[in-house]
């Protein structure tokens, strides 16, 4: 059986994963560690974390694989496609990936980390490849809205001026006392509250363009004033879905298309996306398409499967794959 390993050393997770013709064969990820009431990681520390993370997953990947024919290593080398998209964090896992595809003798091939979040989310929504479609990766670093064509090419249309939704997010969580990261601790927060007696904090929205920080502010000014913080919890995810619905709606009428895929850490949040899917229901403007849960975060599932579709695109075609493409 043909296989297809990946690589990914995000922001906050290092994530290295296989997939076969068939499906995932394995998905072992490490989350960093931030100290307590520190609301990131400075490069250099990721780096080193990604490093000392990849030791232990990358044997943990070849017990997995262990009799399996590789034949390909994707990683993730920036966190979008574009000359001006880097990151240094992306080099653990660009040195990794290298150094295992040199002692297969396989081909190398470099992806985005968006482009993985995007063929992550396609995994169970393979209807929608072949047409294009829009999409939406919303974590702590993007807040992006963009169009994908047939060929998984990717096109920027809107996103955030200012703050990302994973960092709002954060910024409230650890204001409130929560873990960092803070998504689900926020989440199981919000469900305490009552919604009814819940901040509606504004959606800024303008062309596609949305504004976290003045609603940030607005936030912490709750915080300080005493309120529920189950309340403001529940106000953060309800802006947030207001807030992207606002941005869909805007490239909708721009472009017509009407199919939506929607990825990222923060879109894992089953909150979110009963809010976000409630008022889209009730409006009927386009049909949202959710990656499954555990591949919303941060994973190397989706690089993996972009090397397989690589692969396989080149056997179908009787080319040979470089190994030259960085």
């Amino acid at each position: 059986m043909n296989a297809f390993i990946g690589v990914d050393t995000s922001c906050y997770t290092t994530s290295v994963a296989c997939v076969d013709e068939k499906g995932i064969v394995c998905d072992h990820r490490t989350v960093l560690s931030v100290k307590p009431g520190e609301r990131g990681l400075r490069q250099s520390d990721g780096l080193f974390q990604h490093i000392k993370n990849l030791e232990k997953l990358v044997p943990e990947l070849f017990q997995t694989v262990s009799g399996l024919s590789v034949r390909a290593v994707a990683v993730s080398v920036s966190p979008r496609s574009g000359a001006d998209s880097y990151m240094p964090v992306f080099l653990a896992g660009k040195t990794v990936a290298a150094s295992l595809a040199a002692a297969l003798s396989v081909p190398l091939l470099p992806v985005s980390h968006q482009d993985g979040h995007v063929r992550a989310a396609l995994y169970g929504n393979e209807m929608l490849m072949g047409e294009p479609f829009l999409g939406m990766h919303i974590s702590g670093g993007t807040t992006e809205t963009f169009l994908v064509n047939e060929s998984l090419d990717i096109s920027l249309l809107g996103g955030g001026e200012d703050l990302h939704a994973g960092q709002f997010v954060d910024r409230v969580g650890v204001a409130l006392g929560l873990p960092f990261p803070c998504g689900k601790h926020l989440e199981m927060l919000a469900a305490k509250a009552d919604p009814a007696k819940s901040p509606k904090l504004p959606a800024v929205v303008k062309q596609g363009i949305c504004s976290f920080s003045g609603v940030e502010t607005k936030t912490q000014s709750l915080i300080r004033a005493g309120m529920n913080g189950a309340e403001i919890a529940y106000g953060v995810y309800d802006c947030m879905a207001r807030t992207f619905y606002k941005m869909l709606v805007h490239e909708i009428d721009k472009t017509g298309v009407r199919r939506v895929l929607i990825t990222g850490g923060v879109a894992s949040s089953p909150l979110l996306r009963r809010l976000l899917a409630e008022r889209f229901q009730k409006h009927g403007e386009a049909v949202l398409f959710f990656g499954e849960k555990a591949l919303s975060s941060d994973n190397a599932v989706g690089v993996a499967l972009r090397c397989r579709d690589h692969f396989m695109e080149k056997k179908q075609d009787k080319a040979v794959c470089r190994t030259d493409m960085f």
